[in-house]
């Protein structure tokens, strides 16, 4: 169910809506008006969809999703079936959200960035506990990193990147490394105008400030 008029303005020609899963999923797919939806995007029956969601190119939403209104999933990121994602929730190229993963509004996840769900592969008992982890609200993850299964990150945490997160990180606290600790609260953090310096003529217009030429 989605308004056709307003879909067909927005939408590339080889998106596909409403693909039928190969897990039983009565429910159509339900999404709300302004979708801007680009070349590859596939999204899945049985999920709903709020207002206003933009993809990037070949991103995949599986079934029984529940998503906010005002979410970004940009190219080639997957979200894996039973997710819950509030809303202005920004997920960044080369992501992957496991099963039963759980995003509070106004979290960012940062390019490649992994969620898994399964803490023994292949085992049936664990294949029963399965649950990804619960990203707070206005939570912040660093590029390239990993959590793992049953993890709590609470709201406004930030992870730095390459970290592989696998205990839980408070609210407002900074956390980082493999495994990640947790290192001191956001409020604390130097100001990143005292960390960098210009630089003229490059498209990579700062430097960390004190650093040799």
């Amino acid at each position: 169910m989605w308004p056709d008029s307003d879909v067909a303005r927005r939408l590339d020609p080889d998106v596909i809506l409403d693909y039928l899963p190969a897990r039983e999923s009565s429910a159509p797919l339900v999404l709300g008006p302004g979708a801007r939806l680009r070349s590859g995007t596939v999204l899945y029956r049985g999920s709903t969809i709020g207002a206003r969601l933009e993809t990037g190119h070949h991103v995949v939403i599986r079934e029984e999703c529940s998503i906010g209104d005002d979410v970004s999933i940009w190219t080639g990121s997957v979200v894996d079936y039973g997710c819950r994602i509030g809303s202005r929730v920004k997920i960044h190229c080369n992501c992957y959200l496991a099963q039963y993963t759980d995003i509070g509004d106004d979290a960012f996840l940062a390019p490649g960035v992994t969620v898994a769900n399964d803490l023994y592969p292949g085992s049936a008992e664990s294949e029963r506990h399965m649950s990804g982890p619960s990203i707070g609200a206005g939570a912040q993850i660093g590029v390239n990193v990993t959590i793992l299964p049953f993890v709590r990150i609470g709201a406004g945490a930030l992870v730095g990147a390459g970290s592989a997160v696998t205990r839980d990180v408070p609210e407002g606290f900074v956390a980082f490394g493999t495994p990640a600790v947790v290192r001191g609260r956001v409020v604390d953090l130097p100001d990143i105008q005292a960390r960098v310096e210009a630089v003229q003529g490059s498209a990579a217009r700062y430097r960390l400030a004190g650093r040799a030429t």
